[in-house]
């Protein structure tokens, strides 16, 4: 459908959005540089948490917030015309890799691709993301210098993106999930991160590296991983003591941590140090499900990365190494079934794809795979909304839209709530109330 944008041209700008033209399609910002802008909606979910649809409202934008929600149509000078669309607020997703995508020259851009040219590559990442209708993502793993740059010019409006939360370079173990893996030793050498680590006084100097580095959120390896290139399985890799003294000293450097981690030793054991929430949660048991619900702690599934490694490597055209294959066999196709044993154990699930896995622009496509594993289309949106934005501690900032909160909004033709695939079909997208459209 059409998107009918009736403005001022005296209060306007137009920007031909930049960034890698062969990844994305080019697209264009309307931004009011003065006065007002009406977004008159014929069907607005505002406040996901309630289920409720209003119809028939006008959001009031000024500058980059909601100031006012009218009944009716009203509304003159800079108007949107969402009329017969159904709006909601921008989505979030809370675990991306915007720095890069798997593909079968992936192991060689590990060696080839400088940080600057990773952060231009994400820049176009962002903005296809930004695109798909997500107006905040959660990055859990980039170099630093790529994703803090990437992150910062994001917020400077000098790259259309989403809004970044940026961990960095994970911190992991030497040799495990998150170590650089598979390559000549004196490579590896060079390529293994600061964030690596030994030891609880080691590892406690990398969280704090991190923070010094800039890190928004602190991202942790429990785990061993699919898509490293090392046959060291998906079992607890840190020691109970490591975690433990990586849990304190991100929590009193004021800095929310998170861990990816399959294996269900790992996952209760970084439970149990008090950690804030899990990525993947693959092998998850009732004792996992008893300390998620003790803390109200979150789970993020990623179901979309689990689907797509068990199809590459199950697949024609599999790209992946011996080592890397045989997880993703392994661990892939329990993915969906871990996610309804949580959601039937009343874990907080938080919606999260690892896109990067996948690829860019995709990350709509997470919905049906939590609608498949037992949530109604209201619960897979109230995990893109309202529920990650509580695990991502943003409630103040996305989730909503409500007055006072930032313009973050986005539109579809159909109707997500009887067919949350409408949701992979993004119609308008608003961030901070800058209108972004597709050339």
């Amino acid at each position: 459908m059409m998107i009918k944008l009736n403005v001022a041209v005296s209060a306007l700008w137009l920007v031909l959005a930049t960034g890698v033209a062969a990844q994305t399609p080019a697209s264009r910002t309307v931004s009011p540089d003065t006065g007002t802008t009406f977004v008159q909606v014929g069907r607005l979910l505002a406040d996901p948490e309630t289920g409720v649809v209003q119809r028939d409202k006008t959001l009031v934008i000024t500058g980059n917030r909601i100031v006012e929600i009218r009944d009716g149509f009203v509304g003159e000078g800079n108007i949107v015309d969402l009329r017969d669309d159904f709006v909601l607020p921008g989505l979030i997703d809370s675990h991306v890799h915007l720095t890069g995508q798997q593909n079968p020259n992936g192991r060689l851009e590990e060696v080839t691709q400088s940080n600057a040219e990773q952060a231009m590559v994400g820049a176009g990442y962002a903005r296809k993301t930004l695109m798909a209708g997500f107006t905040t993502v959660a990055d859990l793993g980039a170099s630093n210098e790529a994703i803090f740059a990437l992150r910062d010019a994001v917020r400077r409006g000098d790259v259309p993106g989403p809004r970044i939360i940026a961990a960095g370079t994970a911190v992991s173990i030497h040799g495990g999930h998150g170590d650089i893996n598979g390559f000549r030793e004196d490579i590896m050498h060079l390529l293994s991160p600061e964030s690596v680590c030994s030891g609880a006084d080691d590892c406690m100097r990398a969280v704090r590296l991190q923070v010094r580095s800039g890190a928004d959120i602190i991202k942790i390896t429990a785990t061993g991983g699919v898509l490293s290139n090392t046959a060291a399985g998906l079992s607890q890799q840190f020691s109970d003591e490591e975690l433990t003294a990586i849990v304190g000293a991100a929590h009193r450097m004021g800095r929310q941590i998170t861990a990816h981690a399959h294996g269900v030793d790992g996952i209760n054991a970084f439970l149990r140090a008090g950690g804030d929430s899990i990525e993947h949660g693959t092998y998850l048991d009732d004792e996992s499900i008893r300390l998620f619900q003790r803390e109200g702690t979150y789970l993020v599934p990623t179901l979309l990365a689990g689907d797509f490694v068990a199809r590459i490597a199950s697949g024609p055209t599999n790209f992946f190494t011996p080592a890397q294959t045989a997880k993703a066999l392994e661990a892939g196709p329990k993915m969906l079934d871990m996610a309804r044993r949580a959601h039937d154990g009343g874990v907080r699930i938080a919606f999260g794809t690892d896109t990067g896995v996948s690829a860019h622009g995709d990350n709509a496509q997470e919905f049906a795979l939590l609608v498949r594993a037992g949530m109604t289309p209201l619960e897979a949106i109230q995990s893109a909304t309202v529920g990650a934005a509580a695990h991502l501690r943003i409630s103040d900032q996305a989730g909503r839209i409500a007055v006072g909160m930032p313009a973050d909004l986005v539109a579809v033709s159909g109707d997500p709530l009887t067919d949350v695939t409408a949701l992979e079909d993004m119609d308008f997208v608003m961030k901070g109330g800058v209108v972004y459209l597709d050339e």
